[in-house]
């Protein structure tokens, strides 16, 4: 590894156990914030409906391929790819499906008034692969 930097290419980065997940934040080191891809088929939940208020932290979703529709609350959003979805309300209810085939969604997730900790779960799936 070369001083300063790192390079990786996203299609080598997955999970053994959860093959759809790319765990980049695990895989680069990255200590500064919470960072993961997931990978879905159509129709299938790329977010599994949740919120944050246990961890409080906000998230930002950002369709990297493929097509999703988030709903937010009791709102739904369209998502096609390029589109950027932030939460910062921990509390609000979300979810992301699938609309089209091979959807790739980058998640990106920390507190807006104090350092990154990595969350448990994420601590929890590492141990498993």
């Amino acid at each position: 590894m070369p001083d300063g930097y790192e390079v990786a290419k996203l299609d080598d980065i997955h999970h053994a156990k959860w093959p759809r997940w790319a765990p980049i934040r695990n895989e680069l080191d990255v200590q500064a914030f919470g960072i993961n891809v997931w990978r879905h088929e159509d129709g299938s939940d790329v977010i599994p409906e949740h919120d944050e208020t246990e961890s409080g932290h906000e998230e930002l979703y950002l369709v990297l391929e493929g097509h999703c529709t988030f709903t937010l609350g009791d709102q739904e959003v369209d998502a096609p790819k390029g589109t950027l979805v932030f939460i910062r309300d921990p509390a609000l209810k979300r979810k992301g499906v699938a609309k089209d085939p091979a959807t790739a969604v980058l998640t990106l997730g920390g507190w807006s008034d104090k350092p990154f900790q990595v969350s448990e779960w994420e601590t929890e799936y590492m141990k498993e692969s």
